[in-house]
């Protein structure tokens, strides 16, 4: 008793001076976003049609997305617009028509991968609040540094940043820190995924990734398949609920579930339960969180859960390699199956219309639509009985039942998000005296209004109107977002007020009020400039070598400069070699030596490297920025084709005046993934030669380095006639090893 004394002390005083972090939503439809606003969220972040990471859900129009702000400001929810995709040269003048609209639409900020986008919309929109999306790969100290300085007023960093750098970076800027709380995981560093891209032409950083992590593999090392499992890459998803209290007491401002390819009742339950926590926890200085709670979660989507790389995570138990889907719960197994109906044995109730699934080497699932119990059809059964159902499909006697949908929970919530209980609490003070208007004021604690009626108050002769009257018919808000909290009355006795006048001045009031909440905010036109160098025209090659028994094997004289590993840099300093450091850098140290860097932390740390694929660089834009930057040379994205490429340095030859200093990889390996997941590890097999090979026998060589998993292309790049590139403008071409 006495330790859960001093907790609540210490939470007072902690109470005192923490801020409640803003609870951001997903809102993939229409639907989702009531659901959302009814679950309790402060903000959602949806996309329209064009420019969004997440293309393959319903998304909004250009009408949807106007109404959709609005009912969102209505209920005082923010409203973030993800345009976080990659923008390719030929899109630039569509995209900043694109975001003018979202501007004048009062969007409240919108979500940016794309740093050259970034640098020209808070030019040319400097009033347009700018997040940094988790794709742009922010992960260290100093790469928050570098996005504030540009003017962002928000980064969503890596879902890998452990929770103690979230903490320091916290205590040494001034921006806003957003974190991933719950949801889907991808297995690579956002931003930094080529798989899907480069096997099926389907970009992850243009918003249509395949999920080449949820397919089956086999991991091959020495010639041997070392796993059991299928699903090798498939993360399990994050749930954070009970460590609630340390995302707060680690001063993150926004706390960001993931979900807008999940329906409506996911979004709901989810964001109602991480309200619930955080309210919680500033109430009583505890997270209430119960088991049935998480059970539900799981009921809806789960695919086992993990409390993420942010808590530190065993890097080897981070996926579930047994199922990429929805797992469902356990509800029973099979005792019989005649070939039409399975006989099952309930340790959970099951109803018509639930969905469930039998496990086995195929399963088979379907919704449940004839349930005997001792030969009769019944609605639902309860735990431990013993039912019979028609199924059709390869069933196996003992074999998992798992129920996939539990219709009783989703109508429950459905009746919950319909019922429209969320409002916003409005205080009405009238004054009422003889011989002046009638006149109301009215307060959601943010905006004031005074409205006054055309009736001036009587005195009455007969019947005077009551306060309990007046109080009644202000209270009457049922048809809009508001209810009354409190209502006072000022004024004379003995008065007379017609009902009707009383009715007006209350709609009048909740009108102004109402225009006051779809608030506006202001757009200013600002001019892009930015100052670049002019470097000189040059045929250069270079190579990228990381392993020292390869490095005598090499022809030197053929490469102006080398990027090479620390390794070799220390066996064999030469002048012309360069250190490539990690793109995945979260504490960055004092380095002397010529960079190539894969990061935007390093860009702000060291002076005049060379920036490298990892910076995905598709636009005139981002190449003009990181020149500006100190950029001395700058690598293009592997996502380019030729046509792209072209476009790029007519642009900036145009716009600038100048020639830029570009990098083209043309042949070598390429790395699709980055992970801190520890793959090799998992299955023991750190050492010797790994691939993963894939449904179709391709095999991605895998590899451990710097504390991290790369994943390499089965095919290995070869373009063909390289002189053209630099005929194109192209300063140098790299082959990699």
């Amino acid at each position: 008793m006495l330790v859960a004394q001093n907790h609540q002390l210490l939470y007072n005083v902690i109470g005192d001076f923490m801020k409640k972090p803003e609870l951001l939503a997903p809102a993939g439809s229409f639907e989702s976003l009531i659901a959302a606003i009814e679950g309790g969220c402060d903000a959602v972040y949806l996309s329209g049609k064009l420019y969004g990471a997440r293309s393959f859900a319903n998304n909004f129009d250009n009408d949807e997305l106007v109404k959709a702000i609005n009912i969102a400001h209505l209920y005082g929810v923010k409203v973030y617009v993800t345009i976080n995709t990659l923008i390719y040269e030929d899109e630039v003048a569509n995209f900043l028509k694109y975001v003018s609209f979202l501007h004048h639409t009062n969007v409240d900020a919108v979500i940016i991968q794309d740093i050259g986008m970034f640098d020209l919309i808070h030019q040319m929109y400097p009033n347009l609040e700018i997040h940094i999306s988790t794709q742009m790969h922010i992960h260290n100290l100093e790469g928050v540094k570098l996005v504030q300085e540009l003017g962002a007023k928000r980064v969503v960093l890596a879902r890998e940043t452990p929770i103690s750098l979230i903490s320091e970076i916290k205590k040494q800027t001034d921006i806003e820190i957003e974190a991933f709380v719950h949801g889907s995981l991808c297995v690579s560093y956002s931003g930094q995924c080529l798989m899907s891209s480069l096997i099926g032409g389907r970009s992850g950083n243009r918003g249509t990734c395949a999920q080449c992590c949820r397919q089956p593999y086999d991991l091959i090392v020495d010639n041997k398949k070392v796993n059991d499992e299928k699903y090798l890459l498939s993360m399990k998803d994050l749930m954070t609920l009970k460590h609630i209290d340390s995302l707060i007491e680690a001063g993150i401002d926004s706390f960001k579930i993931e979900g807008r390819m999940k329906r409506p009742e996911y979004v709901y339950m989810v964001t109602s339960l991480y309200r619930k926590a955080i309210d919680s926890y500033f109430k009583t200085g505890q997270v209430m969180v119960t088991d049935d709670d998480i059970q539900d979660i799981k009921s809806l989507f789960n695919r086992e859960f993990t409390k993420g790389f942010i808590f530190d995570e065993d890097k080897t138990k981070i996926t579930n390699p047994y199922r990429p889907n929805h797992l469902g719960i356990d509800i029973g197994k099979v005792l019989n199956y005649d070939g039409a109906k399975v006989t099952i044995k309930l340790t959970k109730p099951l109803c018509i219309k639930d969905g469930i699934r039998i496990v086995g080497v195929d399963d088979v699932g379907k919704e449940v639509d004839v349930i005997y119990l001792d030969g009769v059809k019944v609605k639902e059964a309860k735990a431990g009985a013993v039912v019979k159902i028609p199924f059709k499909g390869d069933i196996s006697v003992g074999a998992k039942v798992i129920k996939t949908t539990d219709i009783k929970l989703i109508d429950d919530i459905n009746k919950k998000i319909t019922s429209q209980k969320r409002k916003v609490d409005v205080s009405l003070s009238i004054s009422a005296y003889i011989g002046k208007p009638l006149t109301l004021k009215i307060t959601d604690g943010i905006n004031t209004c005074v409205t006054e009626s055309d009736f001036i108050v009587q005195e009455s002769i007969t019947s005077p109107t009551s306060v309990l009257t007046i109080k009644d018919q202000l209270s009457k808000l049922g048809g809009t977002v508001f209810k009354a909290s409190s209502i006072s009355l000022n004024g004379d006795d003995n008065i007379f007020i017609p009902i009707k006048k009383i009715n007006e001045l209350r709609r009048k009031a909740i009108s102004t009020l109402t225009e006051k909440r779809l608030y506006e905010i202001p757009v200013t036109k600002g001019e892009y400039q930015r100052d670049v160098q002019d470097f000189p025209k040059e045929r250069v090659r270079t190579l990228g070598i990381s392993k020292i028994e390869d490095y005598p094997k090499i022809s030197k004289e053929k490469y102006q400069e080398i990027y090479v590993s620390q390794e070799i840099l220390d066996t064999y300093p030469h002048d012309n070699l360069i250190l490539k450091i990690p793109r995945v850098q979260e504490k960055l140290t004092s380095e002397d030596a010529p960079l190539l860097i894969g990061e935007l932390g390093s860009l702000y740390k060291y002076n005049h490297c060379v920036t490298d694929f990892s910076f995905n660089v598709v636009n005139s834009y981002s190449v003009a920025l990181l020149h500006a930057m100190g950029a001395r040379r700058v690598t293009l994205s592997y996502e380019l084709n030729d046509y792209q490429i072209a476009k790029i340095i007519d642009a900036y030859h145009k716009r600038y005046q100048r020639h830029p200093n570009l990098e083209l990889i043309v042949s070598g390996p390429i790395e699709v993934m980055v992970s801190k997941y520890k793959l090799l590890d998992k299955y023991h097999a750190s050492r010797g030669d790994a691939y993963l090979k894939d449904k179709f026998g391709n095999n991605f060589k895998v590899e451990e380095k710097d504390n991290l998993t790369y994943i390499y292309h089965y095919e290995k790049l070869s373009k063909e006639n390289t002189p053209k590139y630099y005929d194109m403008g192209i300063n140098s071409l790299r082959d990699e090893k």
